[in-house]
């Protein structure tokens, strides 16, 4: 901060100065119209020295003063940046879990070489795939499913709820069939006993049941459904198809 009162001390000085020779001047001045010319031209050149004077010093005192400002020890300088540190994420590895694979089902079974022998369990399920083959069938089987072509199947001694084929040529002889299904063209189905439902789709299937048949559906041409006992509610669309 600028000191208090230092522009009116400096005027004091500069006064103390000018005021003795101010006062010469002013002798000078009186003395005047006695002395020549040269010396009045020496009383004006002081005066005017004492004038420039007191100009600079007032100048010099009235100049702005640079502001200092102070800090309290300690301070000075800029405060550390403080430092955070950052853990690195952790990487934990993850083992593969094992994936357990599925036994097959045991009432679920599928017969692929030519003079297989299947045995049905009761309530299981049986499918035969292929082609130019013959397979037989012994047991009480839930379902039987016969899929290719050429295929036969000897289930004479096998009592099946539900027999699917699909296929072309497929012969299948049975003890007893509650309901049968067909989707194909030439096959030739028996049974020792009765049947409960036929659905035929295709052409030229025959049919044949030593005991009655309960109902027939058949959409296709030229197929034969033939019942010992009797045959009930029939649905037949196509042209050929002999029911009776």
């Amino acid at each position: 901060m600028p000191a208090v009162g230092v522009p009116s001390a400096l005027a004091r000085a500069a006064w103390s100065v000018i005021r003795p020779r101010a006062r010469g001047i002013r002798r000078s001045v009186s003395l005047v119209s006695g002395r020549s010319v040269g010396g009045v031209n020496r009383v004006v050149t002081a005066a005017s020295g004492v004038g420039a004077l007191a100009i600079v010093l007032s100048a010099c005192a009235f100049a702005p003063q640079p502001t200092v400002t102070r800090l309290p020890p300690g301070v000075a300088g800029s405060a550390p940046v403080p430092t955070v540190t950052v853990p690195a994420p952790s990487v934990v590895p993850v083992e593969p879990s094992a994936t357990s694979v599925p036994a097959p089902s045991a009432s679920s079974r599928e017969s692929t070489a030519d003079g297989d022998l299947v045995t049905c369990a009761e309530g299981e399920s049986y499918s035969i795939s292929g082609s130019e083959r013959t397979v037989r069938v012994e047991g009480s089987c839930a379902q039987l499913s016969v899929s290719g072509n050429a295929l036969t199947v000897d289930a004479s001694a096998a009592s099946i709820q539900t027999l699917s084929i699909a296929g072309d040529r497929v012969r299948v002889d049975a003890a007893a069939i509650t309901a049968l299904s067909v989707q194909g063209n030439d096959a030739s189905v028996t049974s020792a006993a009765a049947i409960g439902s036929i659905d035929v789709s295709g052409d030229r299937t025959q049919v044949t049941a030593v005991a009655a048949i309960a109902s027939v559906a058949i959409r296709g041409q030229d197929n034969v459904v033939r019942a010992g006992g009797g045959i009930g509610d029939t649905t037949i669309e196509g042209r050929g198809n002999q029911v009776g």
